[in-house]
């Protein structure tokens, strides 16, 4: 294992920080950066030793390669990593500086994804149908839901999400309001018994690969989107009328009340997604 790599591991390791799927891709990302930085003649290169000129290099690379501009910034989030773990998180310009143009931030309803019954019937597996119903019902990601353990998280009025099993580690809580949602969580308890969505027989990689080749199968695609139905169905029953991304008012054009209960609404929607900024709702509601 060359230097870089060893280094880059090393930090992951002492850091600890994120859910698993987050330390999962950063250590990919990492990887593919020392691999990328010891082909273009940076040899000998250590962690502690990261410079403006490495950085510029791979976005050179990222860039002749054919990287999407969403890709590089998802890639630029890793830099910044690794420079804030070697005290060097000033070093790193903002994206734009490198040429990596800024994705939209605002949706248009597009990625939207509601649970399809007839293709959910599809799918085998009891665990990956339960995991999907709990995605659809309380805005889980994929990991929360396949992890989630009903005789821990069910508090009755609202569901407990983990620390250990939310994007950057963000402990939450989601509300339940619907007897929908009260009787899925019966469900899920008489399948889990005390575990999660996962199966005695299997870890949690093993019922990931499941889920995979079970809703590929099944023609379930873009399931991130079921947060994005749990997002604005939200913020109509907060708010009283549709998100701009369903077609409602434009947050601009709203004001007095109307703006007060929209800046509301967004506020609980960001913490019931599990988000720590109010401006990600637009990603989700316009």
């Amino acid at each position: 294992m060359r230097d870089l790599n060893w280094d880059l591991l090393q930090l992951q390791r002492r850091s600890g920080a994120g859910s698993h799927a987050t330390r999962r891709d950063r250590a990919y990302a990492l990887a593919q950066m020392a691999n990328a930085l010891h082909e273009l003649g940076y040899r000998g290169l250590r962690a502690s030793g990261l410079k403006g000129k490495h950085i510029e290099a791979l976005v050179r690379d990222w860039s002749d390669r054919g990287l999407s501009d969403a890709t590089m910034m998802n890639r630029m989030a890793h830099v910044r990593w690794w420079a804030d773990q070697v005290g060097k998180g000033n070093m790193v310009k903002a994206n734009a500086e490198y040429g990596i143009q800024p994705r939209s931030h605002v949706s248009d309803g597009a990625r939207r994804r509601d649970l399809d019954e007839e293709k959910l019937a599809l799918v085998t597996d009891s665990y990956v149908r339960m995991a999907l119903r709990l995605q659809a019902a309380f805005g889980l990601r994929r990991e929360e839901a396949i992890k989630f353990s009903p005789s821990q998280a069910d508090r009755g009025d609202r569901i407990a999400v983990k620390a250990s099993t939310a994007k950057g580690g963000r402990a939450r809580e989601v509300p339940v309001l619907k007897d929908s949602q009260s009787k899925l969580l019966d469900e899920a308890r008489r399948l889990a018994g005390g575990g999660a969505m996962i199966p005695p027989d299997r870890n949690y990689a093993e019922q990931r690969k499941v889920y995979e080749e079970q809703t590929r199968a099944a023609g379930l695609d873009r399931m991130h989107g079921l947060r994005h139905a749990y997002a604005l169905d939200r913020y109509e029953d907060l708010t009283g009328w549709k998100a701009p991304a369903a077609g409602g008012p434009a947050r601009r054009s709203l004001t007095g009340e109307k703006r007060r209960i929209d800046t509301a609404a967004r506020k609980r929607i960001s913490r019931e997604l599990g988000h720590g900024r109010i401006e990600i709702v637009r990603q989700y509601c316009g």
